[in-house]
């Protein structure tokens, strides 16, 4: 069953390839990079998780898997190609795999502390689309504006304006309070990724203060 999940055909090169998109990502939160690999039969998950699951997961890491992603196939793919162990306990986790429906702020993920702010769970979220073009000329102000550490001035994400994309953009704002505590998000769409740290600023696009 596992086979039926790519892995990275070229693992020590793939690694660094996607770990440095996935570095940029982080390092410039809103921006979009398309991960290279082959797709996995999951198409909730997408091709830039799966991606980012074989990249940034190993024998030390934790990985919780959210009801609706989870399977039999899955798990066993994930310890086969990397080592990782499923836990069902989200406070326990270095990475929650789950899709924007999932979402619930309530969720007692980790926020790491004042000394080690590491130590929070890093969310990888599937959403419903990944754009940073702007649609205001349209009257569609359902982005979310950035800014911060790593954008000059601000930059407009998009993931969608389901109630669970509103509650996670949303909740990455609540980071403010809590900082350096927080959560890390990195959503993907198909082979699309984009990342948005604790340290970000989130608006709406119609610039009403998110928390």
């Amino acid at each position: 069953m596992s086979a039926a999940w790519p892995g990275l055909a070229d693992p020590a090169h793939d690694s660094q390839r996607l770990f440095r998109q996935i570095l940029g990502a982080m390092s410039e939160p809103g921006t979009l990079e398309t991960l290279t690999l082959p797709a996995p039969p999951s198409d909730a998950l997408g091709a830039a998780l799966w991606g980012v699951v074989l990249t940034l997961c190993d024998l030390e890491t934790r990985v919780w898997i959210a009801a609706d992603l989870d399977s039999p196939a899955l798990r066993q793919a994930l310890t086969f190609h990397t080592g990782a162990r499923v836990t069902d306990d989200p406070a326990s986790a270095d990475f929650a795999l789950l899709t924007h429906d999932a979402f619930d702020p309530e969720m007692p993920f980790a926020l790491g502390s004042d000394t080690y702010p590491d130590r929070g769970t890093t969310l990888l979220v599937a959403v419903e689309r990944l754009e940073n073009e702007s649609n205001e000329a349209r009257g569609d102000t359902n982005g979310w504006r950035l800014s911060g550490p790593g954008i000059a001035d601000s930059r407009l994400l998009d993931i969608g304006d389901s109630p669970g994309c509103r509650r996670l953009m949303s909740r990455l704002g609540a980071n403010r309070t809590s900082f350096p505590q927080g959560l890390d998000m990195i959503f993907g769409c198909s082979a699309r990724l984009a990342a948005v740290p604790r340290s970000t600023r989130v608006t709406r696009a119609d610039a009403k203060e998110v928390n």
